[in-house]
């Protein structure tokens, strides 16, 4: 009998490897690797996509557009999707043009061989304790722990968006996560894209757990607030009030969702400050002088959300001391192992 041909896409290298480390011993499987859907659907048309796990969020081309070339060419390939972003608009258009099922990410093993042996793909004796042995610790450049960093916030960054998106009725537009290591003097650089207005309104929040440490901001571009008022039913509020209402239900639904992923990727449980209005109406680079004065080095990572039919940008930024990095690093591969 012929091996099936396995392709993972998934802009993410660390991702790939936990896919690949998912797939049951016993499956009799060559695998194959994309980076975006251009090289996933090169590789399909060369007879190596029997099977495909398939990420959303990705450059080039991303899922959606993947699946929707798949579709209109009939190409031989069945596809499940591996994303972090689990939101039900995301996973009913993916079914919807043809997908066999969603898996959330990170793979839960057990779910993953259930899902297979549903669907006739692997009939095997694999079980989730046997699974392919991919060297995750080999990750070890810069490069590729920034690549380890990106994928633990892209799986929060969904988590994130999916409470959103009940809570709000609303697609939710997620990004593929902006991670930079900066001097701190140097923070102003990387907030330069989410402070595209030179007025916005922040709610911060701090964390901390076996020697990682962080703070988590939500910031809001002023202009927006007004959608974000009538989208929540919150305009029989006046003007000042509703704006507060909306900025802190918003800040705490991204960032306790947020932080519950990271924590469940990381295996720890992060005690929470309580959250704080940085400032109204002001220039962002100016409410973070305390974090700037605090840390030496820091790994910031924004996060763009968007509904883009309301026009409602608002931007998580995660903000990490150097001395937490290898921390980071160390228990996400730890956890892998």
């Amino acid at each position: 009998m012929s091996k099936t041909n396995v392709l993972i896409c998934d802009d993410s290298g660390f991702a790939r490897k936990q896919m690949a480390r998912a797939i049951p011993d016993g499956w009799d499987v060559d695998i194959h690797y994309a980076e975006h859907g251009e090289q996933a659907l090169e590789q399909i048309r060369a007879g190596n996509g029997d099977v495909m796990f398939l990420d959303l969020n990705m450059p080039v081309m991303d899922g959606y557009e993947t699946m929707d070339v798949i579709r209109r060419e009939d190409l031989p390939c069945l596809v499940i999707v591996v994303s972090g972003d689990v939101q039900e608009e995301a996973r009913s258009r993916m079914l919807a043009m043809g997908a066999l099922d969603f898996i959330r990410k990170p793979i839960d093993n057990e779910k993953l061989i259930t899902l297979l042996k549903q669907y006739g793909i692997y009939t095997g004796d694999g079980n989730a304790e046997k699974r392919k042995k991919v060297n995750l610790l080999a990750a070890s450049s810069e490069n590729e722990k920034f690549d380890a960093y990106r994928e633990m916030v892209n799986v929060a960054m969904g988590r994130a968006g999916e409470n959103l998106a009940s809570l709000l009725g609303e697609f939710i537009d997620l990004p593929i996560p902006n991670v930079n290591v900066i001097e701190n003097n140097e923070l102003h650089m990387a907030i330069a894209e989410v402070n595209r207005n030179n007025s916005v309104s922040a709610v911060s929040k701090g964390f901390v757990s076996a020697g990682i440490n962080g703070e988590a901001l939500v910031i809001f571009n002023d202009t927006d607030f007004d959608n974000i008022v009538e989208l929540l039913n919150y305009d029989q509020l006046s003007a000042a009030p509703a704006q507060l209402e909306a900025l802190m239900d918003i800040s705490n639904i991204l960032i306790g969702a947020c932080l519950n992923a990271l924590s469940d990727q990381l295996n720890v449980t992060f005690s929470h400050s309580s959250p704080i209005i940085l400032g109204r109406n002001r220039d962002l680079d100016s409410m973070l002088t305390t974090t700037k004065q605090r840390w030496q080095r820091i790994m910031a990572i924004e996060i763009g959300y968007a509904i883009k039919h309301k026009n409602i940008h608002f931007d998580l930024l995660l903000l990490f001391p150097d001395t937490s990095m290898e921390r980071i690093y160390s228990r996400l591969v730890d956890i892998e192992e």
